[in-house]
C-alpha cells in the first residue's frame, strides 16, 4: 500500500482519548494486518490485496470508529472469509509470491514450519481464522469471537477442530509415532 492511495489526507479517529491519525494507524498496524491476512489466504499478495480493499472501504468513515484496531482486524477476517465464499464467482490473477518477495517484507520472518503452515492453509477457513488469532496473533477467545462475529464456545470449536485436524496430519507424515 503507498501514500498515493490515501492522497496524503488524514483522517482522524479517537482512541483512549487520543487523535490517531488514517495514515499513522496504517503506518503501525499494516505488517500485522498484512501477515494475519497472509497467513488466512495462503498468499502474500492476495493478503496485501485483502488488507488494502478493507482500508478503503473503511477509510470514508475512520472518523466515526473509536476503537479501530480490533475493528480493522474483524473487517480483515471477514473480508477473507467472503473471498472464499465468492471464489467460485471470482478469478483473481495473482503474481507469484517470488516475484513479490524482494519488494515486501517476508510474513514468514519469525521462522514458522512451512509444512505446518501449508497444512493450516488445508483447514476450512473458519478453522483456519480462529487457528491463525489464536496461536499467532495471541487473542483470546472474546476477541476471536468478535473477529468470527461468533460466540466464545463456537472459537473454542473451531480451534479445536482445526488442531485436532493438524495432529492428525501431523501424526500420519511422522508415521504415528509421538516423541
Amino acid at each position: 500500500m503507498t501514500g498515493d492511495l490515501y492522497l496524503g489526507r488524514e483522517r482522524e479517529s479517537v482512541v483512549g482519548g487520543t487523535e490517531v491519525a488514517f495514515d499513522h494507524f496504517v503506518a503501525e498496524h499494516r505488517v500485522a494486518l498484512v501477515r494475519v491476512a497472509t497467513l488466512l489466504c495462503g498468499s502474500v499478495a492476495q493478503g496485501e490485496d485483502l488488507v488494502q480493499d478493507v482500508l478503503i472501504r473503511l477509510y470514508p468513515r475512520w472518523g466515526s470508529l473509536v476503537d479501530p484496531l480490533p475493528y480493522v482486524r474483524r473487517c480483515v477476517t471477514n473480508e477473507f472469509l467472503s473471498w472464499r465464499r465468492r471464489w467460485a464467482t471470482r478469478h483473481i490473477r495473482v503474481v507469484p509470491d517470488s516475484v513479490l518477495a524482494e519488494h515486501l517484507e517476508d510474513p514468514w520472518s519469525d521462522g514458522p514450519d512451512p509444512e505446518l503452515w501449508a497444512r493450516v492453509q488445508q483447514l476450512p477457513p473458519q478453522q483456519r481464522a480462529a487457528v491463525v488469532l489464536r496461536y499467532y496473533e495471541g487473542l483470546d477467545d472474546d476477541e476471536i469471537a468478535d473477529a468470527l462475529s461468533c460466540r466464545p464456545g463456537t472459537v473454542r470449536g473451531h480451534v479445536s477442530r482445526g488442531l485436532a485436524t493438524l495432529r492428525r496430519g501431523l501424526t500420519e507424515v511422522s508415521g504415528g509415532h509421538h516423541d
